[in-house]
């Protein structure tokens, strides 16, 4: 009998990992590029923003999203890796033990570089902000790149999709281990700010809609024409 397909992932936390690889890889390309600078500090802010989130939902999320269904500790993690070496891989409809630590340390580090990278940005700290920030985000880079190997083998050793299941939110599992909605306005909620942000930031939002008309200043506008005007028709009266 074959196991169910369930859904594990929610959509916030799909949004989120997709994003945050967005603008992570965005922001990493154009970290050296001055003429690239906006692109870099705007994506930069969204991970960082992103990573608030995440923090949130960890809390406040469905089952598989919350901090507490992938709380391993050590002996967990050295079990769940010499499993891999095994006949029979150990398996877990959520985060794996490895892939949990992999979530902490970006989450964590991810915190440091929006830190560093707003220090920098507002000339605060020095070239001693610059040197944490390059550290901490070559060190992300890092272990993003294990996490992807991760997520490649244990696909392959448990004969499962699991970056699609991050796009579509299905896995095989049991019907007790699905969480019971997908939070769907959230998810959308948290995909419209990112996008709004990019938009403004980038300035598409004023070529679409134009730009935000400033009523105080184009009063005072008509009414420094309209004086004008008047000391004109004064001094016709005059003549």
């Amino acid at each position: 009998m074959s196991t169910p397909r369930i859904l594990v992932w929610d959509i916030p936390t799909r949004v989120f990992h997709w994003l945050l690889a967005i603008s992570f890889a965005g922001a990493y390309i154009t970290a050296e590029s001055e003429s690239w600078r906006l692109v870099h500090v705007t994506l930069g802010y969204s991970f960082a923003g992103l990573i608030l989130f995440r923090l949130v939902w960890g809390l406040i999320g469905t089952r598989h999203a919350r901090f507490s269904d992938f709380a391993f500790g050590p002996k967990r993690v050295v079990a769940y890796l010499r499993s891999l070496l095994s006949r029979d891989p150990e398996h877990h409809v959520g985060h794996n033990p490895a892939g949990s630590w992999a979530i902490y340390a970006i989450l964590l580090l991810g915190l440091g570089i929006g830190a560093s990278g707003y220090a920098l940005y507002n000339d605060i700290g020095g070239e001693a902000f610059e040197e944490i920030h390059e550290v901490l985000g070559n060190l992300v880079l890092g272990i993003v790149v294990i996490h992807i190997a991760g997520v490649l083998i244990s696909s392959f050793l448990h004969r499962e999709n699991l970056p699609r299941s991050m796009v579509t939110g299905y896995k095989d599992g049991e019907a007790s281990q699905a969480i019971s909605g997908s939070r769907a306005i959230v998810g959308a909620m948290l995909a419209a700010a990112v996008l709004g942000f990019w938009l403004n930031a980038f300035g598409i939002r004023e070529s679409l809609v134009g730009a935000p008309v400033d009523v105080a200043a184009q009063e005072n506008g008509h009414g420094h024409d309209a004086g004008i005007a008047g000391r004109y028709d004064d001094d016709d009266d005059d003549d």
